[in-house]
């Protein structure tokens, strides 16, 4: 039986600590850059929205770690982002190599921007 996660924290503790430390870091990325957004669960994974709308959704996994920036956030970084395996509004960094945590900023403040502007 899957996990219902009733908060981000809760999220996090379930992985080992190595992707822990991980998970931590992106999430203070997200609450450091996007200090209007509210933090949840939604798709059972770590959620943050702005002004009522997606901003980002990031989750763990065992080889990877998915983000989910809607597709504008990744069409907007497509050349950064192609050296990793992507979807449709999502890409997954792989665990076995350095996190681009700059990046993933980035695309954070993007994002906020992108939402305010609307």
């Amino acid at each position: 039986m899957n996990t219902k996660y009733e908060s981000v924290q809760q999220y996090i503790d379930t992985f080992p600590s190595e992707t822990k430390v991980i998970l931590e870091k992106i999430r203070q990325i997200i609450r450091n850059n996007a200090t209007e957004a509210t933090e949840m669960i939604a798709y059972n994974m770590p959620a943050y929205k702005q002004k009522g709308k997606p901003l980002v959704y990031f989750a763990g996994y065992e080889k990877h770690i998915g983000l989910y920036a809607t597709p504008s956030g990744h069409e907007a970084f497509q050349k950064e982002l192609s050296i990793y395996k992507q979807g449709k509004g999502s890409v997954q960094f792989p665990l076995n190599q350095d996190i681009p945590y700059d990046l993933i900023q980035k695309i954070v403040l993007f994002r906020v921007a992108e939402i305010t502007k609307k």
